[in-house]
Order: structure tokens, then sequence, then C-alpha cells
């Protein structure tokens, strides 16, 4: 290996350490209390070693936030692909149970992204492709559904509410102006959030007793929502349709 590439491992190898022990405080300060030189005491390195990988505590903040969504975005992802052949209806649930499972699993990643904003930071655009992974994978399979006729484009012009360019980046931009197809999505996206931040910040302690069966009910009125059929093949009227 040439100097240049062994220098290449050991950074990545530092940087590897450093997240990994930024992610432990994470858990047991809050994104709010992480500090370089904090990072820097747990592994034995000098602050100003630290800070010629992160040149300060956001940049550390930003990498962590990158790598949360990367990680729920290809879980949402893989869960996608291995349900390709379970109609519509069966890879929106995959997804959704991926992005479930994933937060349960990670808690305080999915806090650092999900929660409370961080006092004095502000994230910078590299971290909007990321956030997106996850909402275009469900968009995507609504998109899926509406290219092979099996979903229906609801009337009520719901998408004239988005931001100008939105419907066409997560692939909903429809011919009919009264369309609101591209609008639901984006509300059942959120939803799916909601009920997972419920359950994980405890929002719905003492209020529901079988949050995975709640959570499997709600995604599929979220289904419902989207007109996304029940069986392969065959679309789903509702009203509103």
């Amino acid at each position: 290996m040439t100097a240049s590439g062994t220098r290449a491992r050991v950074r990545a190898e530092l940087t590897r350490e450093i997240t990994e022990a930024a992610r432990r405080h994470l858990a047991t300060g809050g994104a709010g209390a992480l500090s370089l030189r904090a990072v820097a005491r747990e592994l034995g390195m000098a602050s100003s070693a630290v800070y010629r990988y992160f040149p300060s505590r956001d940049d550390l903040l930003t990498a962590l936030i990158v790598e949360a969504y990367d990680a729920l975005g290809a879980a949402a992802e893989q869960a996608d692909a291995a349900a390709a052949d379970s109609g519509l209806r069966g890879r929106w649930h995959a997804v959704c149970r991926s992005a479930r499972e994933w937060a349960l699993a990670h808690p305080h990643e999915y806090a650092l992204v999900y929660g409370s904003p961080v006092p004095g930071y502000a994230a910078p655009q590299t971290t909007i492709g990321p956030a997106s992974r996850v909402g275009e994978v469900l968009c995507r399979l609504v998109a899926d559904g509406l290219a092979a006729g099996t979903v229906p484009v609801p009337q009520g012009g719901g998408d004239a509410v988005l931001a100008p360019g939105v419907a066409e980046r997560v692939g909903l931009s429809a011919d009919d102006p009264g369309s609101s197809l591209a609008a639901r999505s984006i509300l059942a996206w959120t939803s799916v959030f909601g009920m997972i931040s419920f359950e994980l910040f405890g929002h719905t302690h003492n209020v529901v007793a079988d949050h995975e069966r709640f959570f499997r009910d709600g995604a599929d009125h979220l289904a419902d929502l989207l007109g996304l059929p029940a069986h392969p093949g065959h679309p789903v009227h509702h009203a509103g349709t």
C-alpha cells in the first residue's frame, strides 16, 4: 500500500473512532452537550488532533446527522428491494416497518435527527439529501403505482400547497392540476414518522397498549389514503378519489 493509501486508511479509522465516541456521548448527554474536548478525552487524544478531523462541534454534529439519515435511508431502501414481489402495499409496509425498527434500535440517533433542535446548530445543505431518502422511497412506490395505473389520481388540488418543484422531485408531478397525490404522499410520509416519534418519545405511553399493531394499522390506513392496492394489480377505491 502506498503512503497516501496508508494515511487515508488511518484517517478513515480515526474518523470512525471519533464518530463512534460522539454517538456514545449522544446516549449519555444528548446532542446539546456534545463536546469535541470530551470526545478527545475519551479517546486519549489531544483536542487539536480531533479538530483536524472536525473543525467544530457543528461539523461533528453534521457528520452524525448525515450518518443517521443515511443508515435509516439504507434500511428503508433495502426493505423496499426485499419486498419487490409483495406488491405496492407490501412494499409500503416493509419500508414503514423498517423505519420503525431502525428507530427503536437506534433511539439516540433517531432523536438527533427527529427530536428537539440543537441550540445554536443550523443544519447545512448537505443534510437535505440524506434526510429525504426514506420519503423518496415511499413516494417512489406511489409513483410506480401511478405509472402502472393501479394507483388512482385523487382530486382536491392539495398539491397546490406544496413548495414549487416538490411534487416533481418526488416523481409525482401530474398533468391534472387538481391532483392531491403528492400532498397525500408527503402527508403519509410525515404521519409515519409522527407515529414513530410519539412512540419513541413516550407520548403514547399509557395510551397505546400494542404499539406494533397500532403502527401497522396506522400504516395500512395511510396506504388506503394513497390508494395503494391491497393486492397487486387491484386498485383501492376510497373516499375522495
